[in-house]
């Protein structure tokens, strides 16, 4: 189900978790992965496809939501300035479990990654996954992840993940599992 205003929304009730992240971080390839359904979230090598809130039921009470990349988006204007209150209407649910922000490795936590985390907390739990970790060397690699978990300090957990190698996928996996009380 997409939503474009608030009171499209699915029932509030059950568990849901939200995936957001900036625009092409590799969104759609981590849900795609996670929950082992390619083609469930449309991917793109085009920044800002997703641009409504977009629920997934992956089982009875149980869904995941897809977010709007931030940043370059190609979505009209207009369309952009509605997104904030779709968010924050999303943030007020009480069915929202947890957040699991996208962040491109090779860039590390941004600007907006920051207030996204801000925004989450504190009511959210939320995890970072740093996406395209497979187009780093184990050297950059540590070195990011340490940066990252500097960077978040105790708001979030972050690990590294890659849709393409599969690398941290069973421990998204159970993030989410444990979040969704599956």
């Amino acid at each position: 189900m997409s939503a474009a205003a608030a009171g499209q929304f699915p029932a509030d009730h059950g568990a849901e978790v939200a995936f957001a992240g900036r625009s092409n971080a590799g969104k759609s390839s981590a849900i795609n992965a996670i929950l082992g359904r390619q083609g469930l979230a449309r991917t793109s090598k085009t920044p800002g496809r997703t641009r409504l809130i977009n629920f997934f039921e992956l089982s009875p009470q149980e869904r995941i939501v897809d977010l709007p990349g931030y940043g370059y988006a190609s979505a009209p204007e207009s369309e952009r300035r509605t997104w904030p209150r779709l968010i924050e209407a999303l943030r007020e649910r009480e069915a929202l479990r947890g957040l699991f922000v996208i962040v491109d490795a090779r860039r590390g936590i941004g600007e907006g990654d920051e207030v996204l985390l801000e925004w989450a907390l504190p009511r959210q739990r939320v995890h970072v996954l740093l996406s395209k970790a497979d187009k780093l060397s184990r050297s950059e690699a540590r070195q990011t992840l340490a940066a990252a978990v500097q960077a978040v300090s105790q708001r979030a957990t972050v690990q590294l993940f890659s849709a393409h190698s599969r690398a941290g996928l069973d421990e998204a996996q159970g993030v989410l599992a444990s979040w969704l009380g599956s």
